[in-house]
């Protein structure tokens, strides 16, 4: 059963990173570097500081920086436990899939899926009651996860395991710490 879903697995990533097409490789390899992103952490951010008052705002700010360190403390955890090798390490794929970055790390789970859907999770969990289109912040993760497929650095089933660890992780945070504390009197 293991080596079934492992197999589909590399099938759906040898489909996917096929779709690549050479001309957007520039955009989607822009995509995947993290520090990209700064914006739209600087944004996340700002609308903290317009829906709380500056105390609790502050107290977003850092519930979300312990989102995302505990997110990429249990990735590197999991990662360096399993071993799985990334599909451009993989030799049996070397010749099958397009690769634009070539990490040297472990695959499973996905960093970039994981603390990208933690944060996104918390923050429109955060925002929501005052700002109804910050769902529209799922792009974000979305486009990130395209990204590492795209580049050939991670299985499809990486990135779901590290999306739904991810989402679990920010709906946690949210429940437990940041609905008591941003939202009580």
């Amino acid at each position: 059963m293991w080596e079934q879903l492992q197999q589909w697995d590399r099938s759906l990533f040898i489909y996917l990173n096929s779709l690549g097409i050479e001309e957007y490789d520039a955009f989607w390899i822009f995509v995947t570097k993290i520090e990209h992103w700064t914006p739209l952490y600087i944004l996340f951010f700002i609308l903290f500081f317009i829906v709380y008052t500056r105390r609790k705002a502050f107290m977003g700010v850092g519930i979300t920086l312990l989102v995302f360190v505990t997110t990429l403390g249990l990735t590197e955890l999991v990662k360096n436990t399993v071993g799985r090798l990334r599909p451009n390490n993989n030799t049996e794929l070397s010749e099958l899939i397009r690769v634009l970055q070539t990490p040297g790390n472990f695959s499973f789970f996905s960093g970039h899926a994981a603390v990208s859907f933690a944060i996104t999770t918390f923050v429109v969990l955060a925002l929501r009651s005052r700002f109804k289109w910050v769902y529209l912040f799922y792009i974000w993760p979305l486009l990130f996860i395209m990204s590492r497929i795209l580049v050939g650095v991670h299985y499809p089933g990486d990135i779901f395991v590290g999306a739904l660890v991810g989402t679990t992780i920010g709906f946690v945070f949210w429940k437990y710490l940041g609905r008591r504390l941003l939202l009580k009197a």
